[in-house]
């Protein structure tokens, strides 16, 4: 009868196969079940116009409009499309600043009113240098 004890030295590499196993399969896992971060992006058709549109300066505030006639400031949809949540919303965005312009991106099937209601909240607050954003007509 043998009963030596085996010495701790004499680890076997057989031992640690199963582990490193459970390591990829909880890796892959992982991967399949966490969830990346999707950015949608706002479809909108926008207006067309016979001028090429001007270049957008980097720190311009953007007003987008959908077709439903909801507001977006600076990609961040605002909770309802009255003229007091967009202040708000532009107050946060300016910090006071009247001078930063301030682009507006209307889909072409917007009611007016919704422009004419994103262009009164920027003059209210003292916003000045408002651009409407279109896209150039395909004219021969």
């Amino acid at each position: 009868m043998n009963l030596r004890r085996r010495r701790p030295d004499d680890v076997e590499i057989n031992n640690v196969v199963p582990l490193v196993d459970m390591l990829f399969i909880l890796l892959i896992f992982f991967a399949v079940t966490s969830t990346f971060q999707k950015e949608a992006q706002l479809r909108i058709d926008l207006p067309e116009a016979s001028q090429t549109p001007s270049a957008v300066k980097k720190d311009t505030i953007e007003i987008t409009i959908d077709v439903e006639g909801n507001y977006f400031v600076n990609n961040q949809r605002l909770i309802n499309s009255s003229r007091e949540t967009l202040i708000k919303a532009l107050k946060i965005v300016t910090k006071g600043k009247e001078k930063m312009p301030l682009m507006i991106s209307a889909d072409a099937k917007t009611a007016h009113q919704s422009v004419v209601t994103a262009m009164d909240a920027a003059g209210q607050l003292g916003i000045v240098n408002i651009s409407i954003s279109t896209i150039s007509s395909k004219t021969p």
